[in-house]
C-alpha cells in the first residue's frame, strides 16, 4: 500500500509541477515546447488515475468522493491548459482546479482512514 501512496503523491506534484512549467512556456511564445510538456502531462493524467485506482483496491467505499473530485482536478487542469492555448478565458477553471484540490487534500490527509 506504501508504494502506491508513494507513486500516487510523486505523480501528482509531477503533474502539478508539468502544469505550470507549461503554463511558463506559453507565456514566453515557447508553442513547441508547451505541446511537448502538455503532452507529457497527459501521460501523468493516466499515471495519477493508475496509481488511485490501485490505491482504491478494495476499500472503494471510502475513496469514491476522493476519485470524483480528483477526475476533476485532472479535467480542470487539462482544460486550463487547452483554453490558454485557445487564448480564452481560465479563472473559473482555476476556481475549480483549486477548491477541488483543497477539499482532496483535506480528505486524502485528514479524513480517509490511515491503513486502509
Amino acid at each position: 500500500m506504501t508504494q502506491y501512496t508513494h507513486a500516487h503523491i510523486t505523480t501528482w506534484v509531477i503533474a502539478i509541477i508539468l502544469l505550470f512549467v507549461a503554463l511558463a512556456l506559453h507565456n514566453s511564445g515557447k508553442t513547441k515546447g508547451f505541446k511537448i510538456v502538455h503532452m507529457v502531462n497527459r501521460v501523468f493524467y493516466i499515471l495519477i488515475i493508475l496509481t488511485g485506482g490501485a490505491l482504491m483496491g478494495a476499500a472503494f467505499s471510502y475513496y469514491w468522493m476522493k476519485m470524483v473530485l480528483g477526475l476533476i482536478v485532472i479535467a480542470a487542469m487539462e482544460m486550463i491548459l487547452v483554453r490558454t492555448r485557445k487564448g480564452k478565458s481560465t479563472g473559473v477553471m482555476w476556481a475549480v482546479f483549486v477548491i477541488s484540490f483543497l477539499i482532496i487534500g483535506y480528505y486524502g490527509f485528514f479524513i480517509l482512514p490511515k491503513g486502509v
